[in-house]
């Protein structure tokens, strides 16, 4: 069969990535255009758009690029018309996602969207839109299930794929890790300043500025290799910091704190088990519109599913290098609170379900399509 894939992030990517794997163990002739990246690609994905190119954060900056934008979205209903695909599979990117829906519906498309797009925190009207245009709403946060229920939709949680991601990988031993890396034996703080220039150019900058207060410390960056290693270097300048392109995964396994970038980035560092420091500072303008819409108690995903704080969110003017300082010190100091977040995480775990979750979830859609 033939499907198209939408992903406008690197989580997208990565899920989109082992959803098509466990789709042609159960349809190996299965034809796949994608917009995406290189997991995607890696698994047979024809790449139409990557999602490099896709990436725009806040409001202000999507204003910005708005003619880009709508550029897109057209081309993307055309294409999907010329392609003639079995399924149209959505991965989050609400924004996006939710026109191509309407239009592929309306065009008499199968539409399955898997990982919600977080209509409960902000534009619950989207649920409506959701309701109307899309056949299959697969969910990966155990709260998702229970939110559509009240407005009379069944959707099907498969648990979350990071634990199917995480538990395939194969990741170097420590011994090896540093050599490759031309790190110490002292004790590593990981540094995950995002997956898009913008965002990275900011959250970098401000996380930098703790390096000099932990002399005893390696400080290693989650780099991304969608953003320009220059771009890494300028920020890091003559710091002794080391920049890690592709390795986050095995930089937070061997890593013993992190300083992280609210995001996907942040229940990956808490399942992988490493305490950490939730970091966000947006465009002022975009963050005071996004307060005043925005319906949760927390921006990191850790938080939200277990709904109370587990680990500290640096938000906005609270982030700066002080409370940086104070807060980074509590996870790698304080043996009590270090333990309280690594059981809590332990409990994290549990609810999000077992592992399997990219398996059950193209079981549902290879179901789907045999209707």
């Amino acid at each position: 069969m033939k499907y198209y894939i939408i992903a406008g992030e690197a989580s997208g990517d990565m899920h989109a990535a082992n959803l098509m794997r466990s789709i042609r163990k159960g349809d190996p002739g299965a034809q796949f255009r994608v917009w995406g990246g290189d997991r995607m690609e890696a698994q047979g994905g024809t790449i139409i758009k990557h999602y490099r190119d896709l990436a725009f954060m806040g409001f202000v900056e999507v204003l910005i690029n708005l003619r880009t934008i709508l550029g897109n979205i057209k081309f993307c209903k055309q294409d999907i018309v010329d392609y003639q695909p079995d399924v149209v599979i959505l991965v989050d990117y609400p924004g996006f996602n939710l026109r191509i829906a309407r239009f592929a519906k309306n065009k008499g498309f199968k539409v399955i969207y898997y990982i919600s797009p977080q209509v409960w925190a902000w534009k619950k009207s989207r649920v409506k839109t959701i309701r109307k245009y899309v056949d299959r709403m697969i969910v990966i946060l155990p709260f998702e299930k229970d939110f559509y229920a009240e407005y009379g939709m069944d959707v099907d949680f498969v648990g979350h794929p990071l634990l199917d991601a995480l538990e395939s990988e194969n990741i170097e031993g420590k011994a090896e890790f540093l050599r490759k890396n031309n790190l110490t034996n002292d004790p590593i703080v990981a540094l995950l300043p995002g997956s898009r220039k913008m965002e990275v150019e900011k959250m970098l900058k401000i996380m930098l500025q703790v390096v000099p207060h932990f002399p005893v410390y390696q400080f290693a960056i989650a780099g991304v290799s969608t953003v320009p290693v220059e771009l890494y270097e300028r920020l890091v300048g003559s710091l002794p910091v080391k920049i890690l392109i592709g390795q986050s995964h095995d930089l937070l396994y061997h890593a013993d704190a992190a300083l992280v970038t609210s995001g996907t980035a942040t229940l990956e560092t808490a399942l992988i088990g490493v305490p950490e420091v939730v970091c966000y500072k947006g465009n002022r303008i975009s963050f005071e519109i996004a307060k005043r819409i925005v319906d949760v108690k927390y921006i990191s995903l850790v938080n939200l599913v277990m709904d109370r704080q587990v680990v500290t969110e640096l938000i906005q003017q609270s982030l700066n290098e002080k409370n940086l300082k104070l807060e980074l010190d509590r996870i790698i100091n304080d043996e009590n609170n270090r333990s309280r977040m690594l059981s809590d995480y332990g409990e994290l775990r549990r609810k999000l379900g077992e592992t399997g979750a990219s398996k059950r979830a193209a079981d549902i859609i290879l179901s789907e399509l045999s209707h």
